[in-house]
């Protein structure tokens, strides 16, 4: 398993794969693919739970899933994903919730959205002992605030805050950051700026590693296709497919067949 030390000494040397996990069966197949990193996010709000964003997510729900990952990758390195509101409301409530990630849900680290706003907080928990990667750019909590789903870093004052916030962010203490559509521009600017690695997400091929959702990926949302991520298979395809031969064969009375039936002879 990957440790805190060892991510940040991969920055130039090797890209650190990292990819979103929500349940046992996926965490396990991560692992098995040889996947650097699992984050838990707060995207299992839109992923899995049906929310319209990632805001109603809960700290119950987070422990919940991030225990079922745990349970699926022993050991690969897991990152828990702050929920809104569990660190936004001081120092006291982040080191709480995030302790839980760690305690409840056996995390090596928790992620956080913000740049300059969230440094003391994220020194804070680094100096209890709780490794934090960051997340700036386009941060998914605070949509509504920016807009709605947008690139940042296209003009000098977004540039200058994001630069800002990745310097902030790694002398609070925090072992990565996460740049979410960045441009490729400015992502070049601050990977090389800092010591600590960056992991994109639609930021381009400058970062020190990648992040994709799970079901992105995958292609399991035929209605959610961003620029920025590969579907590397049609799962959603796949998936219907399986299910529509399944109701053709209970319906038509080809499903149980004598290989799947149980007799008193066998």
């Amino acid at each position: 398993m990957l440790n805190v030390r060892k991510i940040v000494e991969l920055k130039g040397k090797e890209k650190l794969v990292m990819v979103t996990a929500y349940d046992y069966p996926s965490a396990r197949i991560a692992q098995d693919a040889g996947v650097d990193i699992i984050l838990v996010g707060d995207s299992l709000g839109n992923t899995v739970l049906g929310y319209e964003n990632t805001i109603p997510v809960t700290m119950d729900e987070m422990i919940i899933h991030t225990r079922a990952v745990r349970r699926g990758a022993e050991k690969t390195f897991i990152v828990g994903d702050m929920p809104f509101m569990s660190y936004q409301t001081g120092i006291e409530d982040a080191l709480k919730n995030a302790g839980r990630f760690m305690k409840e849900a056996g995390t090596n680290a928790v992620k956080l959205e913000g740049g300059e706003e969230v440094a003391e907080i994220v020194h804070k928990l680094v100096q209890f002992g709780i490794p934090v990667m960051g997340h700036i750019g386009f941060t998914p909590q605070s949509v509504h605030e920016i807009g709605g789903y947008k690139v940042q870093g296209k003009d000098n004052a977004s540039r200058e805050r994001l630069l800002k916030g990745a310097k902030a962010l790694e002398e609070a203490g925090a072992f990565a950051i996460v740049l979410e559509m960045v441009t490729d521009e400015v992502t070049k600017e601050i990977t090389e700026m800092i010591s600590i690695p960056t992991i994109g997400i639609g930021s381009g091929p400058h970062c020190d590693g990648q992040v994709l959702v799970w079901h992105d990926l995958l292609g399991m949302n035929p209605d959610f296709r961003p620029k920025f991520a590969k579907a590397y298979v049609n799962l959603y395809e796949i998936c219907r497919n399986a299910l529509e031969q399944y109701r053709d064969d209970v319906k038509g009375g080809g499903f149980p067949s004598a290989e799947h039936t149980f007799t008193a002879k066998r």
